[in-house]
């Protein structure tokens, strides 16, 4: 009779159904549980101020800073108050207009820096970097008598009006931020497509038309809705050139610091909060189904 089979002692052999083996991480330093904690102090200390703002804006009280109780009649200011209304479409509408101007203006200067580089260039960028790093007190200053000699000595009555002035001045920086977005995109995509559209003999407005500007889409459509944010919050070019009338949103609460913040203020601005966050998101989702990773993301909002 023959003995039954033994099994070898030993350990067990993993199988493969059994997943990877525990692992075995090694414990956090002193210092990197430090870093952590300045981490998240660096944190609180940068949207600390915007939360209380956002945490206020349900005060049912007088003031901002007395707290009553718990209400969203705060809100509710935005289609009561004339005033109110009439600042947040301003703003609005100034920050659509002012987009679609820099989106034009820096989609051109983007394409022609990436496309046809040369000795120009650098003088170009440099002139961009300067209008990027002027202190916006200085724009505002250099705008208002610009302004109304084109509305007054040289005989152009469409600056005088308070939206014109607005778009004009919101647009400056903007046009900036643009060009850098448009170029870092073009600049990191071959030029081979194009250049079979003109081995097909297509015109170059066509090639423009159908193959550059598709390219350059994500970061044209970044560029506005950046442009749309940046103008929101644009409150000393604002200050400066607007016209009794056309008072935009963050003048209005400038001019609201006199009397005392109310609870509608941080209400409409918590909106506003919401706006640009909305549209910064839809930047990144842009980037992102265009085939971006999250490093080209950051360099195109970058414009590196």
């Amino acid at each position: 009779m023959t003995a039954p089979a033994t099994r070898p002692v030993g350990p067990a052999t993993p199988r493969a159904d059994d997943g990877p083996p525990p692992r075995n991480p090694r414990p956090r330093s002193w210092g990197d549980r430090l870093l952590t904690a300045v981490g998240f102090l660096v944190l609180a200390f940068l949207f600390a101020p915007i939360v209380v703002v956002i945490v206020y804006s349900f005060n049912e009280g007088r003031l901002l800073i007395a707290w009553d109780h718990f209400g969203f009649g705060s809100f509710a200011a935005l289609t009561e108050r004339p005033a109110i209304r009439s600042a947040v479409l301003v703003s609005i509408q100034v920050a659509v207009l002012s987009s679609l101007l820099a989106t034009f203006l820096g989609t051109m200067a983007g394409v022609a820096l990436a496309r046809r580089p040369g000795r120009w260039t650098y003088w170009f960028i440099g002139l961009l970097l300067l209008v990027s790093v002027t202190p916006e007190i200085v724009d505002a200053v250099s705008l208002l008598p610009w302004l109304v000699y084109l509305g007054s000595d040289a005989g152009l009555s469409v600056f005088n009006g308070g939206i014109v002035r607005l778009v004009v001045g919101h647009s400056l920086f903007a046009t900036a931020v643009v060009s850098y977005i448009v170029r870092a995109r073009l600049v990191g995509l071959d030029e081979s497509l194009e250049e079979a559209s003109g081995d097909l003999y297509a015109p170059p407005v066509r090639t423009f038309r159908r193959v550059t500007v598709p390219l350059a889409m994500p970061a044209v459509l970044a560029g506005y809705l950046l442009s749309f944010t940046l103008s929101l919050d644009n409150t000393i070019v604002s200050a400066f050139v607007q016209v009794s009338g056309t008072t935009p949103w963050p003048v209005y609460v400038l001019s609201a610091l006199r009397s005392g913040l109310r609870p509608e203020i941080a209400a409409v601005s918590t909106l506003m909060l919401v706006l640009t966050l909305v549209a910064l998101g839809v930047v990144a989702l842009v980037l992102r189904r265009s085939g971006d990773s999250a490093t080209d993301i950051a360099r195109t909002m970058g414009g590196g």
